[in-house]
Formats: C-alpha cells, sequence, structure tokens
C-alpha cells in the first residue's frame, strides 16, 4: 500500500528539513499566485528545492491556488510553463481558469484540486478527475463516512488526499472575507490576518458598553477560534476511507513545527504499514505533536460536526511547552562538536533535548564556545553559530530545544 506523507515548507531550509524527517512529498508557493504571500520561492529557489527533492527520491508540489481576478492573469501561462520547466511534480489548483491554461500550456504536468475548490461530493470529484485532474485534496469539512463514499463511487486512478494536522478555519476552506473587511488584507492573496482569532463581544447597538454574553446553541458557535486538526491517532480509520495522502497544514509555520510534526506523522503510518491489522497507535507521538505550539486539538469534521470541544473559547494564544533553541549545521564525530545555530537565547547548564528523524536524547549544555573558538556563557544573538558537545552522534538539521518551566 502506497501511502504519502505530504509536508508544507515556507523555504528551502524547510523544505530539507521535510525531507530528512520523512516527507515522501512537499508543496510550497511561489512568489505569485499562492495563499500564502509572506512565503515563497523564487524560481532558482525553486530550481534548488526540486533538483534537492528528487535527489532524495521524494515529490514536489507548487500552489497555484488563488481564485484570479483579470490582472491576476498576467504572466501567468509564461509562470507555469517556467516552474513545469524545472521540473515540478503537480501543480496544486482551484480556478477552472487555471486549469485550463495548465492544460494548455502544460498538458503533462499532473494536477491537483485544492481544498479550495471545496470538493465535498463524488460528483464534482469526478466531474475534476473526467476533465484530467489527477488528485482532488478534499475539503475538510467532510466525515470519514462521507470520504469513503466519494472513495467508492470513484476510480481508482483518482487520488485522494486529505489535512491530517494543522490550523482550521471557521470559513468554508478558507472563503473568508473578515479579513478583506477588518484590514483591507485579501485571504485569497495569501494575506489573511486571522481576524478569526481576535477576541470579540457582542454589543447591542442601543446599549452601548454593555456587553452581551455569547452562548454555543443547536445552530452552532459564535466564537470562531477553532482549536487545530490532529488525526495522527487514526491513521487506520484514513486509510479505511480511502486517503491516500496525508496533508499537513503550515506554509507559514517554524522549521521546529516541521521537523516535530513530521517526524511523529511519519513514525505513525511507518508502525501502521508494518503491523497492519496489528496496529497500535503509540501514545507518545500525541505527545510529540503536543511539543510544537498548538491550539489544543480537534479531529474537525471527521467524526461528524464539531461540537463545543473543538473551539477555544477563552484565548487564541498558542500552546507552546518548548522553545526550539537551535539547529545542527554540522558535527566533528572526532571531537564531538557539534555546529549550532542559535533560534533562541541558549545558556550554559540548560538541560535540553536532541531531536532527529529516529534519535531523541538529553543532555546538559555543559560548555559552549562561539564560531571564534572562545567559551562562553549564553548565545543571546539570533543565528549566531556556537560549538556545543553533544553525548551521542547528531546530523544536519538535528533540532535543540529547551522545555518551558512555568
Amino acid at each position: 500500500m502506497m501511502l504519502e506523507l505530504l509536508v508544507p515548507v515556507g523555504d528551502l531550509e524547510r523544505l530539507k528539513i521535510a525531507i530528512n524527517y520523512g516527507a515522501d512529498a512537499v508543496y510550497f508557493g511561489g512568489k505569485h499566485y499562492s495563499l500564502r504571500a509572506s512565503v515563497g520561492l523564487t524560481l532558482e529557489e525553486i530550481k534548488e528545492a526540486i533538483k534537492y527533492v528528487r535527489k532524495s527520491g521524494k515529490k514536489a508540489y507548487i500552489t497555484i491556488n488563488i481564485f484570479p481576478h483579470n490582472e491576476d492573469l498576467e504572466g501567468l501561462p509564461e509562470y507555469i510553463k517556467s516552474v513545469v520547466d524545472l521540473g515540478i511534480d503537480a501543480i496544486i489548483l482551484s480556478d477552472p481558469g487555471i486549469f485550463s491554461i495548465v492544460k494548455e500550456v502544460a498538458p503533462e504536468v499532473d494536477v491537483h484540486i485544492s481544498t479550495q475548490a471545496n470538493n465535498v461530493n463524488y460528483k464534482s470529484a469526478l466531474f475534476w478527475h473526467n476533465l484530467g485532474a489527477k488528485r482532488i485534496i478534499l475539503a475538510r469539512e467532510l466525515s470519514l463516512k462521507e470520504i469513503k463514499e466519494i472513495r467508492e463511487k470513484t476510480p481508482k486512478t483518482l487520488e485522494l488526499e486529505a489535512f491530517v494536522h494543522g490550523s482550521m478555519c471557521i470559513s468554508y476552506s478558507g472563503r473568508c472575507l473578515l479579513s478583506n473587511y477588518l484590514t483591507g488584507r485579501d485571504s485569497n492573496k495569501g494575506e489573511c490576518a486571522q481576524p478569526c482569532r481576535w477576541k470579540y463581544y457582542l454589543v447591542e447597538e442601543k446599549r452601548p458598553g454593555e456587553y452581551m454574553p455569547i452562548f454555543e446553541d443547536e445552530k452552532g458557535t459564535y466564537i470562531m477560534n477553532s482549536k487545530d486538526l490532529c488525526m495522527i491517532e487514526y491513521i487506520p480509520e484514513l486509510v479505511e476511507a480511502g486517503v491516500t495522502s496525508f496533508k499537513i497544514e503550515g506554509r507559514n509555520k517554524s522549521a521546529y513545527y516541521v521537523a516535530v510534526v513530521t517526524r511523529a506523522y511519519r513514525k505513525a503510518i511507518d508502525d501502521y504499514l508494518e503491523k497492519g491489522k496489528d496496529y497500535v497507535f503509540d501514545k507518545k507521538l500525541l505527545e510529540d505533536v503536543s511539543k510544537a505550539s498548538h491550539r489544543g486539538f480537534t479531529t474537525g469534521f471527521y467524526f461528524g460536526k464539531p461540537g463545543p470541544d473543538a473551539q477555544n473559547y477563552e484565548s487564541s494564544k498558542y500552546i507552546r511547552t518548548h522553545d526550539f533553541i537551535g539547529i545542527v549545521k554540522d558535527y566533528d564525530p572526532n571531537t564531538g562538536i557539534a555546529i549550532v545555530e542559535q533560534r533562541n537565547r541558549m545558556f550554559v547548564g540548560d538541560k535540553i533535548e536532541i531531536v532527529g528523524p529516529k534519535v531523541e536524547f538529553e543532555q546538559q549544555i555543559e560548555k559552549m564556545w562561539d564560531e571564534e573558538g572562545n567559551e562562553i556563557e549564553v548565545a543571546p544573538h539570533p543565528q549566531m553559530i556556537v560549538k556545543i558537545p553533544v553525548k551521542y552522534p547528531v546530523e544536519e538539521f538535528f533540532i535543540l530545544r529547551r522545555e518551558i518551566k512555568n
């Protein structure tokens, strides 16, 4: 059975981390036509990314998933041709106009229909497949039961991809106008200000200053701050429903998030593939993904419409249990010294965890030197290079983290 772990990346470093920590495929946007305006690769970076992915035997997909206005179409055919010539494996899109352009200028490239296209039934899935789409990225608003019916009523040549982890949107798969209305930042251009996470009160027009309580009722909730999706406990159920590509959300997320979440899902999927019917979920993996910042977890729509426990009524702040303090750049096996790029202040005496794709151990920072070899007590500057003795061998992209003490 072929199952794909698909991981988001916002730059080349995160791409390399995703591949090293177990991604079968990565997806990213360019500088234009993508729903994450603050992250995106240049054509030169896309070329380097594809070269790195190819060397690892993995795949790379690019998002061109905006709903374009007329002016957005200018230069789009040339851009599509450029990324296809660089060797991209698939284009993720949602708009029929963009689909038609892709089929005109690059009919050989695979097309994946974005979750933005809101595919919630087998008829729309068949519609896109009959036009030539290879994969449907299912809407987040589907249950496992609905996905299973889509799988049963579509040919096996159509691949089904589903989000399994990451932020949830209170709008139908990103079609929100709150950001446009309140800030002038267009969600459809990748500039969402996430006003759904803000704190709101209900005030009646003729009673200014009198804040009304907001209650959950049988029609739903009026509080918009969703918890994050997490389906790591339910790999067998997703496979049984017909999902073969497991998609993690978060092109804006940190290198640490990419490493920790990819590592955990890789282990869960591998355990399932190895043990089959004897598979038992390793609860430690849920602890592992919880060590990346999150807003609490929910299973979204997979087991029916979300109830009150899918919302965080009190705060939109992330839950953070660990600080990402450094990333390994190199290691000298003769001296046992790791070359580390600092990501948060670290001190001699800190008790830290060092995490790799299949390695995890704890130790104390006993000594530390700067790049010139001077012994130091603290690494205070962002991205400064330091040298640290480590207990066990490490490799490039291993992560250093420190538990946050309350």
